[in-house]
């Protein structure tokens, strides 16, 4: 059987086939892993650990030549994609209600929804598509992507940076692993080569155990909503990331729409805002489901459309130096 083949015909097939045998094994069995326990109960609920060490093993297939790309890179997409947030954020507080609407289609649309979904990237789901679809300097350009995680820039570009503080040893542990790997690579090139191999292996693994931390029933909950903010999370920030990857980034544009998903630690950031600034509580529940649904229609539609303009640029090319 040729099941590597069939699944790598799909877009992202990779990454994405196994994120939706996770996300319908949360949906339908949420319970499995502490059922099953034991190895199968890591493989389902090891997120963390498998990202550490795929981080790891990335790191140490990057050459210190190249450090100079991997960081003009992440922080071009990094300061994009913060800065269309935060110009979004301005637009929204003067035409929504502060309590978000309240009828009609846009009902639980907020300011605070619309900063959830647009500020932070899937760092996990854009290095993954970019080890397929680009460089291995460009995969690593999730690097500073750590900086959007949790609520600290939604507080910022919300102007409540005062309330939030940003403790520098959860950015540290953020990028220990890679830098470690990074560090180990550039010191013997035979580790470079040995590592290097298992970041593609891991893939998998990884997109197994983040489906299980989706609910596809969201979906329904948000209805169509939930799906336009998806789309409209890629078009808004997917375009200037595109532009600032091609004439900042020195890219072709793959890695800015690798970059234009919502980050599935988003889901969580309404309901913190909501506890530090109450006047954000009563929209909080309706943000995060809307949130979590961007997060399911990104980490579907972001894979497709990056292989689709991969391809598209790879034959532009081959036809120009023709």
């Amino acid at each position: 059987m040729k099941i590597k083949q069939s699944i790598e015909k799909i877009p992202g097939g990779l990454m994405l086939v196994p994120l939706f045998l996770g996300a319908i094994c949360h949906t339908f069995s949420p319970d499995a892993g502490k059922y099953f326990g034991s190895f199968t109960n890591g493989l389902i609920t090891g997120t963390v650990p498998i990202l550490a060490v795929w981080f790891f093993c990335m790191g140490a297939g990057i050459d210190v030549r190249a450090t100079g790309t991997v960081l003009r890179k992440s922080g071009t997409l990094v300061v994009t994609k913060i800065a269309v947030a935060w110009v979004v954020a301005v637009i929204a507080a003067q035409i929504l209600p502060s309590n978000g609407v309240a009828t009609g289609f846009f009902a639980g649309l907020s300011t605070l929804a619309l900063i959830s979904a647009m500020d932070m990237t899937n760092g996990g789901l854009y290095a993954s598509i970019m080890q397929q679809y680009g460089t291995k300097e460009e995969a690593g350009a999730f690097v500073l992507m750590s900086v959007e995680s949790g609520p600290l820039v939604t507080m910022l570009i919300m102007g409540t940076s005062g309330l939030a503080t940003f403790e520098p040893r959860l950015f540290v542990g953020a990028v220990l692993p890679f830098l470690i790997g990074f560090l180990l690579g550039n010191l013997d090139n035979e580790l470079r080569e040995y590592f290097g191999k298992a970041s593609h292996v891991m893939i998998p693994f990884f997109a197994f155990a983040l489906g299980n931390t989706i609910d596809l029933t969201v979906i329904l909950k948000t209805g169509l909503l939930g799906v336009t903010l998806g789309v409209a999370v890629i078009i808004v920030t997917g375009i200037p990331l595109m532009l600032a990857d091609k004439y900042i980034g020195g890219g072709n544009g793959t890695a800015g729409i690798a970059a234009s998903s919502t980050a599935g630690a988003a889901v969580t950031n309404p309901l913190i805002i909501g506890e530090m600034l109450p006047e954000f509580k009563p929209v909080a529940q309706a943000a995060t489901a809307l949130v979590a649904a961007s997060v399911i229609v990104t980490a579907i539609m972001v894979p497709m459309l990056t292989a689709w303009w991969s391809g598209y640029m790879n034959n532009k090319e081959v036809m120009e130096k023709a």
